[in-house]
This record gives structure tokens, C-alpha cells and sequence, in this order.
């Protein structure tokens, strides 16, 4: 099995490094959606975007400022290309929802078992809560 594909978000969690507790990411709510993409060439994408996410009034035209916040803190996204060492997946950013990431990389570990792959980020400090976790991405091989 490989992780080249296309994957649906299944589930997204943050895990507490001190208490194991997990819990839903914040700004993406219960019921996020998303996709990842690996292909044979080495380049990667990937968007999630809040399941309750605000839709802008203005079909027409571009979305209020208070919309615009809104969007932009209702998703990730990025592309870039990847490369595989064991159960490490490196993405090396190139263009980010998040101008920060552009030009460096986001480290995951995954593990592969049938058409569902898990993905963990590297431990890190939330911006939100100030807790120490990773977060815990579940996909489902697009078919």
C-alpha cells in the first residue's frame, strides 16, 4: 500500500501531550471536511475547511471584510511536494493558506492500513488553547 492517492478527512482531532485528551480542533469544529492529494510526482495538496463554514452574501462579489475573516479562519490549505522516509511524511510548502509556511516544511507521521491513513502532526503548542498536543487526522482513500 501507498499513500499516493486522493483522501477524504474522515476525522480531526487534538490530543493533550500531558492528558491524552482529545478534542476538536477549534476552528475547524466537529465535523470538519477536507481532501489530501499524493502524487507519483512528488507534489502534494491539502485543504480542510470547517463543515459550518460561513458563506459569503455576495455571490457576485467579493465578501465583506468580516466575511473574508471569517473564510480565512474557517480552513487550511496548502501544496507543495513531499518525500517519504519510513512513517514520515515531509511536506515542503510552497504556496499556503498561511504565508508562515510558505517555503518550509510540515513534518506528519502516518500509519497505512487499508484505505485509511492517519496522519500526526509533530508535537506542538497550540495558538489557540496554549496546550501542548498533535493533531490527529483520519482520511479515507478516495475511490
Amino acid at each position: 500500500m501507498t499513500i499516493i492517492g486522493t483522501w477524504k478527512l474522515k476525522s480531526s482531532v487534538r490530543e493533550d501531550v500531558a492528558t491524552g485528551e482529545r478534542y476538536n480542533l477549534t476552528t475547524l469544529g466537529e465535523h470538519p471536511e477536507g481532501y489530501l492529494g499524493y502524487a507519483e510526482d512528488g507534489r502534494m495538496y491539502g485543504i480542510m475547511v470547517a463543515a459550518e463554514r460561513p458563506r459569503s452574501s455576495r455571490r457576485e462579489q467579493a465578501p465583506t471584510d468580516d466575511e473574508a475573516l471569517m473564510l480565512y479562519r474557517s480552513m487550511v490549505a496548502y501544496a507543495g511536494t513531499y518525500t517519504v522516509e519510513g512513517n514520515k511524511v515531509t511536506h515542503h510548502v510552497d504556496i499556503s493558506w498561511n504565508g508562515a509556511w510558505a517555503g518550509g516544511d510540515q513534518v506528519r507521521f502516518f500509519t497505512l492500513e487499508g484505505d485509511t491513513l492517519t496522519i500526526k502532526t509533530e508535537r506542538t503548542k497550540s495558538p489557540i488553547d496554549g496546550r501542548e498536543g498533535v493533531a490527529i487526522l483520519v482520511w479515507q482513500r478516495v475511490r
